[in-house]
């Protein structure tokens, strides 16, 4: 049993063998015990005197001659554990091998089968499964290191199997580093899958933006005095000023396009996508530059408006203040009636400029081509020919005053 060259031709048969050798090893540390009492017993006899039932010297031999075989089957058994253990060890690193083999074709096989997701979500979530099996390809590349360790370790006493192991560690240092090579590939493709897929995202997020804020500006709600146009024009400088902050990201697509994957950036439909959102963002800033000159113009128009109906108050009241004054014949009552027309040169004067400022803005609105400038302009002759009447009425009056008061100092002088 202990000089058999039988030592396994598999890990679980090794195994066996080494079980069925410490049955054997127990079993002469058992006799050991009985031989080293049996030969303890038999020297006795060698050692006595008188009456000896035995030549001394052949109880010797016999008891030098079973110890040395007792020592030869210990040397025997010692040497096939250490066989048996080494047997052990090189079936343990074939196995362990064997493992990693079929761990990288399991490997290989889902990476051969994996895409690269057709959306963000699905790439993030391949990204995600990814890192994980990075974490896995780690560990395992630290238990096939400490394999390849032992595998160096079994060369190293040249024992058996030297030219089975060489081979089967340059078949899984090649398998292995195909793997990290599909691997880093891989990853590379997620990478630029993800890359394009957020960039895709941000453009499709710019687009819906660019698309409300289109019809936030194309509105053509202007307001319907000046307290809502005002409103209006307040809301529309925040929308302008979130259009300006939006230029960047506009004017950053084509440099984001240009960090794409080839296979990404050349497609036509991403160029022609990016193109559009230049096109579009183009248009939300031109007719928000529209809409701000249309809500100024608005405003004016409706503050026009206003200061024309001060203005028609004012004349309105003057007027007829004038056509119901009868120009006095007393000298007294004259002066009073100058000095209330002394107080209204005054306010005529200070209403003339504001007639003037109207005019002003009513040619401006007009030379800019408002929508409104038949309206605008019917009013501005409305209250101009207001002004000429009540103008007209100050300077009669004043020359009937004139000439009653020519009389009176006659009257007085005579």
């Amino acid at each position: 049993l202990l000089v058999s060259k039988d030592l396994g031709k598999h890990l679980l048969e090794v195994e066996d063998l080494l079980q069925k050798h410490g049955l054997l090893e127990a079993d002469i540390s058992a006799q050991t015990e009985r031989v080293q009492a049996l030969n303890a017993a038999a020297l006795k006899f060698s050692e006595l005197e008188g009456y000896q039932p035995c030549d001394p010297q052949i109880i010797c031999n016999r008891v030098n001659h079973v110890q040395t075989c007792l020592e030869e089957l210990e040397e025997l058994a010692a040497k096939r554990r250490k066989e048996l253990e080494d047997s052990r060890q090189l079936w343990t690193f074939f196995q362990e091998m064997e493992e990693a083999e079929a761990w990288i074709r399991e490997k290989e096989k889902i990476l051969a089968a994996k895409t690269c997701g057709r959306d963000l979500s699905s790439v993030v979530t391949l990204t995600n499964k990814h890192k994980t099996m990075l974490g896995e390809l780690g560990n395992r590349r630290a238990l096939l290191h400490q394999t390849m360790k032992k595998g160096e370790k079994i060369l190293a006493k040249k024992t058996f199997g030297s030219v089975g192991i060489q081979e089967k560690m340059r078949q899984v240092c090649l398998r292995w580093k195909k793997l990290e090579e599909v691997t880093g590939l891989h990853q590379q493709r997620l990478e630029d899958a993800l890359n394009f897929f957020q960039f895709s995202a941000e453009t499709d997020d710019l687009v819906a933006w660019l698309q409300d804020t289109y019809r936030i500006v194309s509105s053509d709600d202007f307001g319907h005095d000046d307290y809502s146009t005002q409103a209006l024009l307040r809301k529309h400088r925040a929308v302008v000023e979130e259009v300006e902050k939006h230029r960047a990201a506009v004017l950053s697509l084509r440099k984001q396009l240009a960090l794409l994957a080839p296979d990404h950036r050349q497609g036509v439909d991403v160029q022609i996508r990016v193109v559009e959102v230049e096109q579009l963002y183009g248009e939300v800033a031109e007719v928000a530059v529209l809409r701000t000159q249309w809500l100024q113009d608005a405003l004016a128009v409706y503050r026009m408006f206003s200061e024309v109906h001060a203005c028609e108050v004012w004349v309105d009241e003057k007027e007829q203040w004038l056509e119901k004054m009868e120009v006095p014949e007393e000298l007294d009552e004259v002066e009073v009636v100058q000095h209330r027309f002394e107080s209204l040169d005054q306010e005529m004067n200070s209403v003339m400029g504001r007639i003037l400022d109207v005019n002003q803005v009513v040619q401006q609105l007009v030379d800019g081509g408002h929508p409104s400038s038949d309206e605008v302009r019917s009013c501005q002759d409305h209250l101009n020919s207001r002004w000429n009447r009540v103008v007209e009425l100050v300077e009669n009056k004043k020359n009937q005053l004139s000439s009653v008061l020519k009389i009176q100092n006659f009257l007085l002088e005579c």
